[in-house]
C-alpha cells in the first residue's frame, strides 16, 4: 500500500513539474476565454493592462514590461520549486512578493502618490534645468562642478551624465525599498499569531539586509562619481556603461583570480554591447512615438497605419531586448556574488 502511495505521489509531482515546465516555455499564454494575454500570471497581466491605460511614456512602458517578464520568470521557477518541496521557510516567496511591490512602487502603481519623480526617457533631459537635474543636492552640486570644469570632452560628459543618471535611479530604488520596509514594519506591529510573526520577522530581517546592501552600493557609487568629477576619466577605463562599470567594480572587490577576472571582463564587454544596443532602440522607440503622434494629428489613416505598425514592431523589439538585457544583468550579478562568496569561504 505504501509503495502504491509513493508511486502515485511521484507521478503527481512529475505531472505538476511538467506542467510548470510547459508554462515556462509556452509561447502564447491565453486567458480563460482563449484570448492571448501578455503574461502567464494574472496579477502581472492586470498591472500591464493598467499601465497601458495610464498611457505611460513608451520607453518607461517597455522598461515595465521587461521588469514584469523577469518577475514572471522568477515566479514560475518558484512554483516549480514549491512543487518539488523546496523553499520550506518561504524565503524565496517573501523575496518575490517584495520584488513585486517594488515594481508597483517604481512605476507609481502601488496606489501611493510618489513624490520622487523619475523620468527614464533620456531624450527629455533638455526639459530639466541644468542646475537641478538629478533631484539630489549633492549630485547636482557635483555635476555642475564637473560639467563646468573643462576637464571633459563632449563624449566624456555624456558618459559621466549617464553615470549620474544611473546613480539617481539607484537612489530612487533605495527610497522605494525603504518605504516598503516602513510599511511592512507597520503591518508587523499588528501581527497576532506568534508563528506568523516569526515568518514576518524573517522577511523583515531580509529586507533590512537588502537595504544595507543598497546603501553600501550607493556610498561606493557616489564615491566613484566624486572621484571621476575631480580627476576625470583615466585612459585605462575599462567600460562606459554605468551598469557594466558597477558590475566590474563589484567583481574586483569579490577577490576573484586573474583568470576569472579576465574571463568576466570579456563577458562584460559583450554585455556592454547589448546595453548600448538596447539604449539605441529606446531612443528610436521614443522618436517613433513622437512621429506617430504627429502623423495622428494629420489624420491620414494609411500613413497612421504604417507608422503604428512600425511603432508596434519597434516597441516589441525594445521590450524583448530589455528583458534579455535585464536577465543577463541578473545572471552576471548572481555569478559575481556566488564566486565572491565561494572565495571568501575558502
Amino acid at each position: 500500500m505504501k509503495l502504491q502511495c509513493l508511486i502515485a505521489l511521484t507521478l503527481c509531482v512529475g505531472v505538476m513539474a511538467g506542467k510548470y515546465s510547459r508554462e515556462l516555455n509556452e509561447a502564447s499564454p491565453q486567458d480563460s476565454d482563449g484570448e492571448k494575454v501578455e503574461f502567464r500570471i494574472s496579477k502581472l497581466n492586470q498591472v500591464w493592462e493598467k499601465a497601458k491605460r495610464m498611457q505611460m511614456p513608451p520607453v518607461r512602458l517597455a522598461e515595465l514590461h521587461s521588469d514584469l517578464k523577469i518577475q514572471e520568470k522568477d515566479e514560475m521557477q518558484w512554483k516549480k520549486m514549491k512543487v518539488e518541496g523546496l523553499d520550506e521557510n518561504g524565503e524565496k516567496e517573501a523575496q518575490l512578493r517584495r520584488n513585486f511591490n517594488v515594481i508597483l512602487a517604481k512605476y507609481g502603481m502601488d496606489g501611493k502618490r510618489d513624490t520622487r519623480p523619475l523620468e527614464t526617457n533620456s531624450l527629455k533631459d533638455h526639459d530639466t534645468k541644468e542646475t537641478d537635474m538629478f533631484d539630489d543636492p549633492r549630485l547636482d552640486k557635483l555635476w555642475n562642478k564637473a560639467s563646468s570644469s573643462g576637464k571633459f570632452s563632449d563624449e566624456e560628459l555624456l558618459s559621466l551624465k549617464r553615470e549620474f543618471q544611473h546613480h539617481k535611479e539607484k537612489i530612487h530604488e533605495y527610497n522605494i525599498l525603504m518605504d516598503t520596509i516602513t510599511r511592512t514594519e507597520e503591518i508587523h506591529k499588528n501581527v497576532i499569531s506568534p508563528l506568523e510573526g516569526d515568518t514576518k520577522e524573517h522577511a523583515l530581517h531580509q529586507k533590512h539586509t537588502d537595504l544595507k546592501e543598497k546603501m553600501r552600493d550607493l556610498n561606493q557609487g557616489f564615491e566613484r562619481l566624486r572621484k571621476l568629477s575631480h580627476e576625470g576619466f583615466t585612459e585605462d577605463s575599462e567600460f562606459r556603461e554605468p551598469r557594466v562599470i558597477e558590475l566590474w567594480e563589484a567583481a574586483k572587490r569579490a577577490n576573484l583570480s586573474k583568470d576569472e577576472l579576465d574571463s568576466l571582463k570579456e563577458e562584460l564587454r559583450h554585455f556592454e554591447t547589448k546595453v548600448e544596443k538596447h539604449s539605441h532602440y529606446q531612443e528610436q522607440l521614443e522618436l517613433s512615438h513622437q512621429k506617430l503622434r504627429h502623423v495622428e494629428a494629420l489624420g491620414d489613416k494609411e500613413h497612421i497605419k504604417r507608422n503604428q505598425d512600425k511603432y508596434n514592431t519597434l516597441a516589441e523589439k525594445t521590450r524583448d531586448m530589455g528583458y534579455k538585457m535585464k536577465k543577463h544583468l541578473q545572471d552576471l550579478s548572481n555569478k559575481i556574488s556566488r564566486q565572491g562568496l565561494q572565495h571568501n569561504e575558502l
